[in-house]
């Protein structure tokens, strides 16, 4: 599949671009400079052909420890792509460094278009001309305007005639020489579209849940090491890393194939303090919730050589509140001369409702422990995806009940007639019985430790609904996570 990088310097329209080429609303957008700072990858369609698009950070020649890092990645991005889209700004002249950016383009002898957005009406065409100084051919200038939908067919038909067709289509004989109308224009309505605004795209398709795919989510604080672990895990530099906290922005998606499994991580924004959030990092936030909720398991990342701190359990919550498998990781352990034992002990005492949860202890600086990680989210992922047999359900609450009987609340008698598992990702048990309202807590609690002691649940939490014969699902009573 073909490669597409977007570069260009900040502020000028790119992530915008690769958002309407995609047709979802997947890199934040604003008017701050520099909101993209890692490379967002997306399988795209250009009428029915696919490429996988790179939308990469803005390049600034600033020394600011970040941007020179977005800066690199994104010329390495050119240098792997198959077309460079080279996008500057219509609304003011062409600089010294558009030219320089195109020329150190150009010579990569890549398929290159110099993609001049802001162009919004037909009068702003006439600043096009002054774009070819850059010494471009006409057939490779392009004036569009993303936020109005001007000028992209253009552009998407460039696309088009450089890109494969799927494998095994075969084009249709007769084709429509006529056809005006920009393919992209009804997927965007213009007036809710606006550059500075988040907003989620309603009613998407939904995909088939794939058993050999593990979405895992890195979540964290800032500044705690998560874009170094998504480094260290795939082995290559996917994430700009540097000391200034919240470096990462837009979640970062990378995916590899590991023991016959696909998993793709996202390396999540780091979390502030609610009164800590500024700007563009709230539309952080949402996206990090987002992917939260999409996610099966969670690496709960938590920094080594500092103390805990209450925003650590608090940011902790959100994996329970998701209920995702968890796997709870401990970096720069090499900055740390406590012992593995000590720091077991205070995560125990301060996450104490992720007891469920594996600890490893990690370097992302030297790989320690990061293939034992990935062994870890494998199994993790089994525990959280497994279907128990009924009768192997029935025979171990048997033997709890046998172990300490059902209570008799004001002399009731209780009866517990079968359970069964009825959904997974996480495992959900529901107990049949026939007063189930009367069922204490305490007593679910100790079915629930029972069945973690006979069955392997390292790493997921449990779902477990007590209700009749017959009952409907909506009429279930709440269900107990533990």
């Amino acid at each position: 599949m073909k490669k597409i990088a977007l570069i260009g310097q900040p502020n000028v329209g790119k992530s915008s671009l690769f958002n309407r080429i995609a047709k979802k609303r997947i890199a934040i957008v604003s008017e701050q400079s520099g909101t993209t700072r890692d490379i967002r990858k997306h399988v795209v369609e250009i009428f029915d052909k696919e490429a996988l698009m790179l939308d990469t950070g803005g390049i600034d020649d600033t020394n600011d420890a970040i941007f020179s890092n977005v800066k690199r990645k994104a010329i390495q991005t050119a240098k792997e792509a198959d077309i460079v889209l080279f996008m500057v700004d219509g609304k003011r002249i062409p600089d010294d460094k558009d030219k320089e950016l195109y020329y150190e383009l150009q010579a990569l002898e890549k398929d290159l278009a110099l993609v001049v957005n802001k162009i919004d009406n037909d009068k702003e065409k006439e600043r096009l001309w002054s774009f070819y100084e850059f010494g471009i051919n006409e057939e490779n200038l392009f004036g569009i305007s993303v936020s109005h939908n001007r000028g992209t067919k253009n552009l998407f038909d460039w696309l088009y005639e450089r890109l494969p067709f799927k494998d095994g289509y075969v084009p249709p004989v007769e084709v429509n020489d006529n056809e005006d109308e920009d393919e992209f224009e009804d997927d965007f309505d213009d007036e809710e579209y606006n550059d500075d605004s988040y907003n989620e795209i309603e009613n998407e398709e939904e995909v088939q849940e794939d058993d050999n795919h593990i979405k895992v989510a890195i979540i964290g604080k800032v500044n705690v090491g998560k874009s170094s672990i998504l480094n260290a895990l795939i082995g290559e530099e996917r994430s700009v890393v540097s000391p200034i906290a919240g470096t990462t922005i837009d979640p970062v998606d990378e995916s590899f194939d590991y023991k016959e499994k696909v998993i793709t991580f996202v390396d999540t924004a780091g979390l502030r303090r609610r009164g800590s959030i500024e700007g563009i990092e709230k539309y952080a936030l949402m996206r990090t919730e987002d992917m939260l909720q999409k996610a099966n398991l969670a690496l709960l990342v938590l920094d080594a050589s500092q103390p805990f701190s209450d925003l650590d359990e608090k940011i902790s919550g959100l994996v329970d509140k998701f209920g995702l498998g968890t796997i709870i990781v401990l970096n720069k352990w090499d900055e740390n001369i406590d012992t593995f034992k000590k720091l077991e002990e205070e995560v125990r005492r301060r996450f104490r409702f992720l007891f469920f949860a594996p600890i490893i202890a990690v370097s992302a600086k030297t790989g320690r422990s990061i293939d034992r990680l990935k062994d870890k989210i494998i199994e993790i992922y089994e525990n959280y995806s497994q279907r128990i047999p009924t009768s192997v359900l029935n025979k171990t609450i048997e033997e709890a009940v046998i172990r300490h009987a059902l209570p008799s609340p004001n002399g009731a008698y209780l009866r517990i007639y079968f359970a069964t598992q009825f959904d997974n990702k996480p495992p959900r048990i529901a107990l049949i019985m026939n007063k189930p309202k009367l069922l204490h807590f305490s007593y679910k609690r100790y079915l629930m430790n029972y069945l973690r002691e006979n069955i392997n649940f390292e790493g997921t939490p449990i779902h477990l609904v007590a209700r009749k014969k017959g009952e409907r699902e909506e009429e279930q009573e709440v269900i107990l996570k533990y």
